[in-house]
């Protein structure tokens, strides 16, 4: 597959989203923007534009040479795979909105041939059955060479068009699997009706007409070529160039039969099973870890037959409960499903429009009167390409497996935009994405996606000031304390990054953010009764939570307040407004005294949850200590008896209502804030029952748990970095560098941390009361060394020092 490669934008604000530091780990040049458009929106002539179809459009040329390059820029709604000559090229476009509608750029010479050429694409629409985070008005595709001399590719009414009567739709759980999903339907393909040749410069099969304009309502037809976004001109979609690589599509190796129940044959070399006739038979096949990936199933023969290809994180028992994540027995697959309906014709190949998630696919098949033969399972993985750049070992070795699940969730969850679950909701929720951020900073130095996300939180903004929960979404959701995790996620994208432009691009949006929360903060400075979801975190119990006293104070929601305030208060006296840095800070000051003064617990010495000190939680403790709201010199021990609490070691304590596996992040940073971080390999137990538990992937929440792949419990692949290794940005940009390790009971740490001008290596081996370190700073970059109260000074290139 040809790399990549991405427009710039000289004449909208989106100028600065769209121009990549030459640093990061990726690094391209990124062209113009586009000054004109002459290719149309085209789609078919009279099928439905907003109901479930797919379509499949074709354009046959004649090349009298294969051309040096052949660069295309191509956009669909809801989505197209684009093909040349029967070749997979690519698919797309990137998940955006109207405002900012995403095209690819490829370059289509190395599919080309001299004679005659094919290009095609597959768009479907799924309508309201697209993933939540789909927005879409109508089906739609668009393609148009670079320049004059591909202008031949325009999409016109000269192209063809077939609606692909084979593919369709179908629920995608099955009945008694109740639980939240929003990413999008199964798939059904019939390959008695299925065109198999619809991409090939040979086929002559289908229902093939020309293509008709997108927009059938205007009156002009040229309002179906695309207008520039910096005209203002009214379009459906304002097209902007995607700023990310094309997402990652590799075969891995194919997943094994782990299980069959019923009836198979002797199959023949190379070939996966052969089911007989009029029988029903399952075959359950382990990819070994959870993947999102395209499946490719390949069968010959068997008319008639029925195939359910059934995706899932793990099995079920009967209870629809989940234990050992490896255990085959008699446990069954449940989850999102397909259906392939075999012709009776050789090596039918079937693969999903849209990728799927698992670790176990069942293949449950009926036959009829025919054999049907299973030639092979493949699997294409697929996400955002990310490198692992860091590095992480020590002594205890199973931390190195931790980070494995960590990282391997992180990518999982990681395509056009990060995502809370691949598996379930696939949707970009800001509370969620702060943490997969950070982790893509220390793991991979790649710094794309973050700004993807940066920029959609900030293009979700809505006129009364607060960001959407999540977004790209089709459905408006509002979690305040997810506009204040998007104040924090800039802070932390200023701290990592070299790129004080972008930041200050966006600083306007979280003025209109703070200033929703300044209308709803009280004269004694906390937060009032706040409309909409206010989620922290889920409860084992399922209880309400935060808890609010009756005049609707909770220390919780105002600390998250506070750690937002202090954020802004930095970049805005740096980047912004120097005096609106100053009104944050009083903001900021006014609401600590009072949440310390009335929350304050003298006789438990801990943070209450409310003024009515009658209820406490580690969520308030740790952000009491992480803003500086409880004195420093009492913070180390408000969190030894957070945990003396959790460890049941002071029958003298009030219950904490403890973190979740997400929460635990901010416990985490509370630790090292509070210095505190040899305690953090004791908070670590959770993940080590994970391995245990023979989990690949990073669950939602402890069993019970609906999701197997949720990255806000990957947070331990930055911690290892972070508090273990102790690396740390010094300064903005990641200008300078502090290291203050954490090593606990550990004899050893190696560590590789990504930094804007190259890595950061850390290495530390106990002997005795010394410990003796390495550290590596990349050429330009300074730093400070902290053990024990002790500062010392780093320079560029190797270091070897003594601790004591």
């Amino acid at each position: 597959m040809p790399a990549k490669r991405v427009l710039s934008l000289v004449l909208s604000p989106w100028s600065v989203f769209l121009t990549l530091s030459t640093r990061t780990a990726t690094a391209q040049v990124i062209p113009e923007e586009r000054p004109k458009w002459h290719a149309n929106w085209i789609t078919h002539p009279n099928a439905p534009l907003r109901e479930p179809e797919v379509v499949h459009f074709r354009k046959l040329f004649h090349l009298d040479a294969i051309p040096a390059s052949f660069p295309v820029l191509v956009s669909a709604d809801n989505r197209f795979l684009l093909f040349v000559n029967g070749k997979r090229v690519a698919d797309g476009p990137a998940r955006g909105d109207f405002s900012h509608w995403r095209y690819e750029r490829y370059d289509l010479a190395p599919f080309l041939q001299a004679g005659e050429n094919c290009v095609a694409a597959t768009v479907w629409q799924f309508g309201i059955y697209a993933p939540l985070a789909q927005i879409s008005d109508r089906l739609a595709f668009l393609i148009e060479g670079e320049s004059e001399a591909e202008s031949i590719i325009n999409s016109d009414t000269q192209w063809q068009v077939e609606e692909e009567k084979g593919h369709s739709i179908k629920t995608p759980l099955p009945k008694g699997l109740w639980q939240y999903f929003a990413a999008g339907p199964g798939e059904r393909v019939d390959f008695h009706q299925y065109d198999q040749s619809w991409n090939q410069l040979t086929g002559t099969s289908g229902n093939w007409v020309q293509a008709g304009l997108a927009l059938r309502e205007v009156v002009f037809p040229s309002e179906n070529i695309p207008s520039v976004p910096s005209t203002g001109n009214a379009q459906r979609w304002l097209l902007y160039p995607d700023p990310l690589p094309q997402m990652e599509y590799k075969q891995i190796a194919a997943p094994k039969i782990v299980r069959t129940v019923g009836p198979t044959s002797k199959s023949a070399a190379g070939v996966l099973a052969v089911v007989p006739p009029n029988s029903k038979t399952n075959l359950l096949l382990d990819q070994g870890f959870v993947v999102s990936a395209y499946p490719e199933v390949v069968v010959s023969g068997g008319n008639g037959s029925r195939i359910q290809a059934v995706y899932a994180e793990s099995l079920y028992g009967r209870d629809q409960k989940r234990g050992y994540r490896a255990e085959v027995g008699e446990l069954r697959a449940l989850g999102v499903t397909d259906e392939i309906l075999p012709d009776g014709g050789p090596e039918r190949s079937f693969s999903p429009l849209c990728w799927r998630t698992w670790r176990f696919l069942e293949l449950q098949v009926e036959t009829s009167g025919e054999p049907l033969q299973i030639e092979t399972v493949r699997t294409f993985f697929t996400g955002y390409p990310f490198e692992d750049r860091g590095a992480f070992s020590a002594s205890d070795s199973e931390l190195s497996r931790i980070r494995e699940i960590c990282w391997r969730t992180a990518r999982v969850d990681a395509h056009e935009t990060y995502m809370d679950t691949a598996y379930w909701e696939q949707l970009q929720y800001f509370g969620d994405t702060r943490v997969q951020m950070l982790i893509s900073y220390v793991v991979s130095g790649d710094d794309r996606l973050a700004r993807q996300a940066l920029q959609a939180a900030n293009d979700s903004i809505l006129p009364e000031g607060l960001t959407q929960s999540r977004y790209p979404s089709s459905l408006v959701q509002i979690i305040p304390p997810f506009s204040l995790f998007y104040v924090n996620s800039l802070h932390d994208y200023w701290m990592y990054r070299p790129d004080p432009a972008f930041v200050k691009e966006l600083l306007p949006g979280t003025r209109s953010i703070l200033a929703w929360f300044s209308r709803h903060q009280r004269p004694d400075g906390f937060l009032t009764h706040l409309p909409y979801w206010n989620f922290v975190d889920w409860l084992a119990d399922g209880q309400e939570f935060p808890p609010l006293d009756h005049q609707g104070r909770s220390s919780i929601l105002t600390l998250q307040y506070i750690g937002a305030l202090q954020d802004a208060a930095e970049m805005e006296e740096r980047l912004g407004d120097p005096a609106l840095a100053t009104t944050y800070r009083r903001q900021a000051q006014s609401a600590a005294e009072n949440v310390y003064r009335l929350c304050w617990n003298q006789t438990y010495r801990l943070l209450a949850d409310t003024p009515e000190q009658n209820t406490f939680s580690e969520h308030a403790n740790a952000l009491a200590v992480l803003y500086d709201v409880v004195p420093k010199a009492e913070q180390a021990a408000v969190l030894r008896r957070m945990l003396d609490s959790r460890a049941a070691k002071a029958a003298s304590l009030p219950k904490l209502t403890p973190a979740s596996y997400y929460f635990e992040f901010y416990v985490s940073r509370a630790l090292d804030h509070a210095g505190l971080g040899d305690l953090y390999i004791e908070t670590l137990h959770p993940w080590r029952e994970m391995l245990a538990k023979g989990l690949t992937t990073t669950p939602e929440t402890p069993d019970p748990s609906r999701s197997d792949t949720h990255a806000w419990s990957g947070h331990p692949a930055y911690d290892f970095n972070t508090i273990i290794a102790g690396v740390h940005p010094g300064a903005p940009g990641f200008a300078t560098v502090r290291i203050e390790p954490s090593l606990g009971n550990l004899s050893s740490i190696d560590a590789t941390t990504p930094h804007p001008s190259g890595s950061i290596r850390t290495s530390f081996r106990r002997g005795g009361d010394k410990v003796e370190a390495t550290i590596e700073l990349p050429v330009g970059i300074t730093g400070s060394l902290i053990w024990k109260g002790k500062v010392q000074t780093l320079h560029a290139g190797v270091q070897h020092i003594i601790l004591d």
